[in-house]
């Protein structure tokens, strides 16, 4: 991916150099993008081959908004995170059945580690510290929704992010 979005954001200052960004900055922005795009094609390419393509679209979109107000950590390359997101939003749908009779301790679990650690945002963020009971606040909003809505497959994703954002530093706000 580091190759592609070299080579495009090359191409996209070389057709305007006077109103775009330096290559490097244009080249950042071009790998999150593509790494989201591969991560969200992948995944929903084999969700539709094994027959679970709404659970994967909903354990994509839950833990995607999630893990926008708790933060979390990343692992060290692009590479592993894509692999490690493409298999769980892939696999989450198809083991979510076993866990529906734990679904409310699942979900306090997730809450839980929300009140105690969130928001961890990746230091690169700049987030105004003046945010961050909010981006809490919404974060428990969101785990606490699926109290009602009872889903297994929301569940799993919560927790799967809310285990992201656990850090032996002291918590977020």
């Amino acid at each position: 991916m580091n190759t592609l979005s070299y080579k495009l954001a090359t191409i996209i200052k070389q057709a305007n150099p006077q109103e775009t960004g330096s290559v490097e900055v244009m080249q950042y922005a071009l790998n999150l993008i593509l790494n989201s795009l591969l991560i969200v094609t992948v995944s929903l390419l084999i969700g539709w081959f094994t027959g679970s393509f709404a659970g994967t679209a909903i354990v994509l979109f839950s833990f995607a908004v999630l893990r926008f107000f708790s933060g979390g950590k990343h692992l060290k390359t692009a590479a592993a995170c894509n692999v490690f997101t493409i298999t769980l939003c892939s696999s989450l749908p198809h083991v979510s059945y076993l866990f529906k009779d734990n679904l409310w301790l699942i979900n306090i679990a997730s809450l839980l580690l929300i009140l105690a650690f969130s928001p961890n945002p990746d230091v690169n963020a700049q987030i105004p510290h003046h945010w961050y009971p909010w981006m809490k606040l919404i974060s428990a909003l969101m785990v606490s929704a699926n109290f009602l809505i009872a889903s297994d497959v929301i569940a799993l994703a919560f927790f799967a992010q809310c285990l992201t954002i656990i850090s032996t530093k002291k918590g977020g706000a």
